[in-house]
């Protein structure tokens, strides 16, 4: 078993949950959601995104970045112009048109040498 396999099932006990629970409420298959939890595969990051909205912690403390669960102490940077990363706000993924909006709304205030960030 893999540490994100051992969190998956203890969220999922915590909650008095059965696989089969979770899987409909992921909108997958028990095969799919039980492999996950044996460590045999690992989902994508949209539906980590979707289990760490479901058990109200974050998606690092799922892959073991964090012993917590709990964001909101945790700081990120992340370079939107060299780091590969999937932003989502509010559980969903920022389509890639908006994260286009996102990047020009930054770089026209990187250009204008204000301090509009820190």
């Amino acid at each position: 078993m893999t540490e994100f396999s051992d969190k998956l099932k203890q969220l999922r006990e915590s909650k008095g949950w059965s696989k089969t629970n979770v899987a409909k409420h992921l909108g997958i298959g028990l095969s799919t959601y039980a492999n996950w939890e044996y460590g045999i595969s690992e989902p994508d990051i949209q539906t980590i995104n979707q289990i760490a909205t479901l058990y109200d912690v974050s998606n690092g403390y799922l892959m073991g970045n964090n012993n917590d669960g709990n964001e909101e102490n945790e700081t990120k940077s992340v370079d939107l112009e060299k780091d590969p990363v999937i932003l989502s706000y509010g559980g969903r993924p920022v389509s890639d048109e908006d994260l286009d909006v996102i990047k020009a709304i930054l770089e026209r205030h990187k250009n204008d040498g204000g301090v509009h960030y820190e």
